[in-house]
């Protein structure tokens, strides 16, 4: 594999969740962090674009998690471009822990933005070729597991959209909307189930002052969850998900250097530990 990059984040007390792991949003938060970082590395800081009155646009995102790692320890992010349109960079993520073992995979769709027509606009060639392009995918994504509740939804939730959610724009980022997807789930259900996989697609910004509210629709066959987020100012559809959740792991069995956790080779564990990150 060529043209990645590597960041390395000890995680802290105040991310995990009360189970002693790290929270699905946490994770969410630092799949974030690292394309930010990727950005700065090339000299195209998400602030120095923003300045341009350019940026980059989350439209659809999947994560795969095969086990949530605990308190103090290391992770890798490894992030790619394996993709490009005119507009879109097609994002790849790998994380790995201390050990070298994959213990998630993550894919988003990022559009280039232009603000203040809020349309897409070609991606800057130096950017692609900074970052260059690896065809390797982390995972294949089922989009059509996506599906719009429109009725039948078991339970509802809503959210005022405080100005913590907001940026600069003053509209939601969309990895605030992939939280409240997370957080939609039932609290029975997230204290005995780990979520496992997300896929989620993103229709419409919503701004501050306005109230959302998310549909859900459990699905048991599948041990899966539908979501389908939409504005009470004019019920336009903002954001849809489809979740998967398994079975929480004994805290023995969730450790790192458990048994039974697919592992790198001895090669690519080395390369998941740069000398600098």
């Amino acid at each position: 594999m060529e043209n990645y990059f590597d960041k390395k984040y000890e995680l802290r007390y105040f991310e995990m969740d009360r189970q002693g792991t790290i929270s699905p949003t946490t994770i969410l938060t630092l799949l974030e962090e690292t394309a930010a970082e990727h950005c700065y590395d090339i000299g195209h800081s998400l602030y120095s674009l923003e300045k341009q009155g350019i940026g980059w646009v989350l439209v659809s995102g999947a994560i795969d998690m095969r086990r949530y790692p605990r308190y103090k320890e290391n992770i890798v992010i490894r992030t790619w471009l394996s993709k490009y349109t005119m507009v879109k960079g097609y994002r790849e993520n790998i994380i790995f822990d201390d050990s070298g073992a994959v213990i998630g995979k993550a894919q988003g769709i990022w559009v280039f933005f232009d603000i203040a027509r809020k349309k897409p606009i070609p991606i800057l060639d130096e950017i692609k070729a900074k970052w260059g392009v690896d065809r390797e995918i982390s995972q294949e994504v089922d989009v059509g597991a996506i599906k719009i509740i429109n009725d039948g939804a078991g339970h509802q939730l809503e959210y005022d959209v405080r100005k913590s959610d907001v940026d600069s724009n003053k509209h939601v980022n969309n990895i605030r909307y992939y939280h409240w997807l997370v957080d939609s789930l039932p609290d029975g259900i997230t204290d005995r189930y780990a979520l496992k996989r997300v896929n989620a697609k993103f229709y419409a910004e919503a701004k501050y002052g306005e109230k959302i509210r998310i549909y859900l629709k459990h699905e048991p066959r599948q041990n899966a969850f539908m979501h389908t987020m939409r504005s009470n100012l004019d019920n336009r559809l903002l954001a849809a998900a489809h979740t998967v959740l398994e079975k929480r792991l004994c805290r023995k069995c969730a450790a790192p250097g458990s048994p039974g956790r697919m592992r790198l080779s001895s090669a690519k564990a080395a390369q998941a530990h740069p000398q600098a990150v």
